[in-house]
């Protein structure tokens, strides 16, 4: 058997490419998981979800009011896109730990997710009338995190000119994990993008493990759920994993549609791959990363 290609070379966009046409379910419409019809989750508090698992059952302190511009633009970030190899390169997922292969060698599980997720995100909101966009260090390691080519730099410099920067997250499976859940930006008065999301898949404290690297900087992490049990095992079974995918992209971009002021829709037109999003290159070396602990 031909070995697996890295995913750094060939790309999020056929990672996910390989799942079938990126066609989200519609809102309110039953997704098949594991065999089984399972309702499409609404935006409330329930603190145990079908598909991402528990919520955080952490004090959200923080409630986002201020208003947001239905254009602003959106900057998708996979996290951990900048430090494997090191501390902070992601969790293995519970099925790594207890001997699986890795879904890609030489990256951690949760990156994988974090960037099929990201994707699916930016195609599907392109395809629903938002002005969001994705970027890819072009290394897998950067040792310095005010690197101009981090998620941290680019994410805070995309804040600082008005956008909104989300990083998406799988969160550590066992006791070391909290569950799915939005850490808010920091660097500015809570607003309705934030607070979707948050009612959409749970909220962590404002000050959340005394205020990561990308908060502070004006990026939001999003939480999508522990790498363990129901959730990583839709993602790796193949006949569930376009679903999956697909489910939690929906949810986020109607979030994200929510928090915009806008109608979610599910119309979904034919989508060009836009050039120069998606880099390649050798992996650096250092000591530390952009995204290390979060």
């Amino acid at each position: 058997m031909a070995p697996r290609p890295s995913a750094w070379l060939v790309g999020p966009a056929l990672l996910i490419a390989s799942f079938g046409p990126l066609t989200a379910p519609a809102r309110g419409a039953e997704t098949a998981v594991m065999g089984r019809p399972i309702q499409a989750p609404s935006l409330g508090p329930a603190s145990v979800d079908p598909i991402t698992g528990p919520r955080s059952h952490l004090n959200r302190d923080w409630i986002g009011l201020r208003p947001v511009e239905a254009d602003t633009p959106i900057l998708v970030l996979a996290g951990h896109a900048d430090s494997q190899g090191i501390a902070g390169s992601g969790t293995s997922g519970a099925a790594v730990a207890a001997g699986a292969r890795p879904m890609v060698p030489g990256i951690s599980d949760e990156l994988y997710w974090n960037m099929v997720v990201a994707e699916a995100v930016v195609t599907l909101g392109r395809q629903r009338g938002l002005r969001i966009s994705t970027f890819r260090p072009p290394f897998r390691t950067i040792s310095d995190g005010d690197h101009p080519s981090t998620n941290w730099s680019v994410g805070r410099q995309h804040a600082a000119s008005g956008g909104y920067a989300l990083e998406i997250h799988f969160d550590a499976w066992g006791p070391d994990g909290v569950g799915s859940g939005l850490i808010p930006p920091l660097h500015r008065p809570f607003g309705r993008l934030d607070e979707s999301l948050a009612e959409a898949f749970g909220g962590f404290p404002m000050a959340f493990r005394g205020g990561l690297g990308g908060p502070r900087r004006g990026i939001a992490l999003l939480e999508v759920g522990k790498l363990e049990g129901t959730l990583e095992g839709l993602l790796r079974n193949p006949a569930t994993r376009s679903d999956t995918v697909m489910t939690i992209a929906n949810r986020i971009v109607t979030a994200l549609e929510i928090g915009l002021g806008r109608s979610p829709t599910t119309t979904a037109q034919p989508l060009s791959p836009q050039p120069g999003e998606v880099g390649s290159a050798p992996p650096g070396k250092g000591l530390r990363a952009s995204s290390g602990g979060e």
